[in-house]
């Protein structure tokens, strides 16, 4: 009797783990899909949608100054897309708790523990539709490391709430010559901007490529903690085994998706000419079988599979390349 239990259990347990993951990976399609349709909401009501990186002048920078001026460049960069986005996935009261005419590390923004901080506590509230549920559990979510350049303490943990989702910034000149591509980094995707400095809004009637064949969001899940093919990056890879771009506010989350080899963990961004499920550094990476969540500039949500063609991913990066998608 014991041993038809445990072959019972042996063939049931498979199916309830598929079932579940099913859910979750419908899960995940529809906060993809909430994250696209409040990308058509923003473009309607604002008549365009922040690029990747914004970078405000002295003189727009309102009072008082953020002191880290001198020091960093990104002292003048707002908060990215994703934060940018609170009004529309009904988190306004959230996004008031931000000031978005300032940089997310300015001391206005920041809250205590960060010394000089004003922020508010609440600021660091997570917002459920930003992580995929096919995520392991207790990824970390620790920007301590990154704010030491700013005057945070070391060990003094500085939690901000993660995102399993990226928008798309281009792809990095590892990957452009893969497809014949100059090998030079682009810019030319629905987030993308040749120069933060003066090209900092995106209308859809710049999408030439047409909404249906413009990606808007991916999964680089797993953020903060590094991964390589379904595995943690050892602590002695090249680079380390955490990132720091995982708060959904930051603009680093946006990425340019790199050409990797996929042939060790030890250095993840090795060059090479694979894509999907290798690495979440930079690359489209999630936890189900098979492939990717990713939302289109439409809101059509679907997965792109680990054996998807570079070219056709290449093309779909872009929003004004010209290239065909159809052999997707």
């Amino acid at each position: 009797m014991i041993a038809i239990i445990g072959t019972l259990v042996g063939l049931i347990l498979p199916a309830v783990q598929a079932a579940r993951e099913a859910a979750r990976r419908a899960s995940c399609g529809n906060n993809l899909r909430q994250l696209g349709l409040a990308v058509s909401n923003q473009e309607a009501a604002e008549g365009s949608i922040p690029t990747w990186r914004q970078e405000l002048t002295l003189a727009e920078y309102p009072a008082p100054p953020n002191p880290f001026f001198p020091f960093h460049t990104v002292a003048r960069s707002p908060m990215g897309p994703m934060g940018r986005l609170l009004p529309y996935v009904e988190e306004a009261a959230l996004a008031t708790r931000f000031d978005y005419r300032r940089a997310l590390i300015d001391p206005v923004n920041l809250a205590p523990p960060f010394p000089g901080g004003k922020g508010s506590e609440a600021a660091k509230t997570p917002v459920p539709m930003f992580v995929c549920p096919s995520t392991p559990s207790g990824m970390p979510d620790d920007y301590n490391t990154f704010l030491q350049s700013f005057g945070m303490p070391a060990g003094v943990p500085y939690p901000m709430p993660r995102t399993d989702y990226a928008p798309l910034r281009g792809i990095d000149a590892s990957l452009a010559v893969c497809v014949g591509l100059p090998p030079l980094p682009t810019a030319n995707s629905l987030f993308g901007a040749e120069d933060v400095a003066t090209a900092r809004r995106v209308r859809f009637r710049e999408v030439t490529d047409g909404l249906s064949k413009t990606l808007c969001f991916i999964e680089e899940a797993g953020r903060q903690q590094r991964w390589f093919k379904g595995r943690r990056v050892p602590a002695n890879a090249a680079g380390g085994n955490l990132l720091v771009a995982c708060f959904y506010g930051d603009f680093t989350t946006a990425r340019l998706t790199r050409g990797l080899s996929g042939a060790t963990d030890l250095d993840p961004k090795q060059p090479g000419c694979a894509v999907i499920n290798i690495a979440n550094d930079d690359n489209p990476y999630a936890f189900h079988a098979g492939g990717v969540m990713t939302v289109r500039a439409d809101g059509a949500v679907a997965i792109l599979a680990d054996s998807t063609d570079n070219r056709v991913y290449v093309a779909l990066v872009s929003r004004d390349g010209g290239e065909s998608d159809a052999g997707e």
